[in-house]
């Protein structure tokens, strides 16, 4: 009996852990900044059967968005330095971003500490395998705050 009841045990815990992973959506990720100047991934990715993507970014940092805010700005690779040069002199008010920009593929708002931020875009903007890259904008944090975003 008690092999009995250790198979159904694990086969119960089995059947119940199954449906929590399977509500995990793919398209929806998630990363963090903190007041070190770090994101907490250094690589996100999505699969190319995804319609929309919704990138969640949270600040666990302390600092206010003035000192060490930090954002999530998708584009592609290449375009990468010149978004950030041109960032500069858009401020804070404009999120570190010119307006318009058609390099910046999608973008969050720039959060403080404590705070959370989403972006959702269409993946139909993304090519599956194309070179990807997001990056923090505020001055001086895309040189530790980058990484490669792969859709598909």
């Amino acid at each position: 009996m008690t092999l009995m009841h250790t198979t159904l045990a694990a086969v119960a815990l089995t059947g119940l852990a199954l449906p929590l992973t399977a509500y995990a959506d793919p398209c929806k990720v998630e990363i963090s900044g903190n007041d070190l100047l770090q994101y907490d991934k250094q690589e996100l990715a999505v699969p190319a059967t995804c319609k929309e993507i919704t990138v969640t970014l949270h600040h666990a940092g302390k600092q206010p968005r003035e000192a060490m805010g930090h954002d999530w700005v998708l584009v592609k690779t290449p375009d990468l330095t010149a978004v950030d040069q041109a960032g500069l002199g858009a401020g804070l008010a404009n999120n570190y971003l010119p307006s318009g920009d058609k390099r910046v593929l999608a973008h969050t708002k720039v959060i403080g500490g404590g705070e959370t931020t989403s972006v959702t875009f269409s993946a139909a903007i993304l090519r599956k395998g194309g070179d990807y890259s997001y990056l923090c904008t505020f001055p001086g944090h895309s040189a530790l705050m980058h990484g490669k975003f792969k859709f598909g």
